[in-house]
């Protein structure tokens, strides 16, 4: 298989049947906090995205060009949350600079992305698999576009859930864990197409 087309498959995988939030579970605090409307979660899934997509090549470069030669790689979770923590930081003074509405409905969550277990567990991840600097940045490009995928999607039911009849013992988090629950089973019906393990 050519290097492109691996590149597709790794994005595939990594979007579709191990989808990051709903296979591992990871980034499920702010995928519920932040799926109340989908103008908010369409900004926090880009925000994510892009963050996703650049520490995962970041922290490759960091594993294999300081922690590895230094024979440092036992500090790997701490570089790697400074890292993500960094690019954060640019992220969200450039949301800020950019677009105040878009800042004021992230509010606490775009901080948070900072501490997005998701986005840690990529870089993780990407170490375990051993793979290459472009086969890391697709993995999280990927991994981005499939939490993207989800807190939209939520986001779109719970907007259509607000004007519904539901009864009184699931409002609020009840009925939305259940639709997580039935979203992350419509995924594993992905899996089997393609997978990175």
């Amino acid at each position: 298989m050519n290097t492109s087309w691996s590149l597709l498959a790794i994005v595939f995988a990594a979007t579709f049947t191990n989808n990051i939030l709903l296979t591992n579970y990871l980034g499920m605090c702010s995928f519920l906090g932040a799926s109340r409307e989908v103008k908010t979660a369409l900004g926090l899934g880009s925000a994510v995205v892009f963050v996703m997509a650049i520490t995962s090549a970041l922290n490759w470069l960091m594993y294999h060009l300081v922690l590895e030669p230094l024979d440092l790689v036992y500090l790997r979770f701490i570089a790697f949350i400074i890292v993500i923590a960094a690019f954060v930081q640019i992220v969200e003074m450039i949301i800020e600079r950019v677009s105040d509405r878009l800042y004021a409905a992230l509010g606490i969550f775009l901080p948070l992305i900072t501490v997005n277990c998701a986005i840690l567990g990529v870089s993780l991840f990407m170490v375990i698999r051993e793979y290459s600097l472009l086969a890391s940045f697709a993995y999280g490009l990927g991994s981005g576009i499939g939490w993207a995928l989800a807190i939209l999607a939520m986001a779109g039911i719970r907007q259509k859930m607000a004007r519904a009849r539901i009864p009184k013992g699931l409002e609020g988090a009840g009925i939305t864990l259940i639709v997580a629950g039935i979203m992350a089973l419509a995924f594993m019906g992905f899996n089997g197409m393609l997978n990175l393990n």
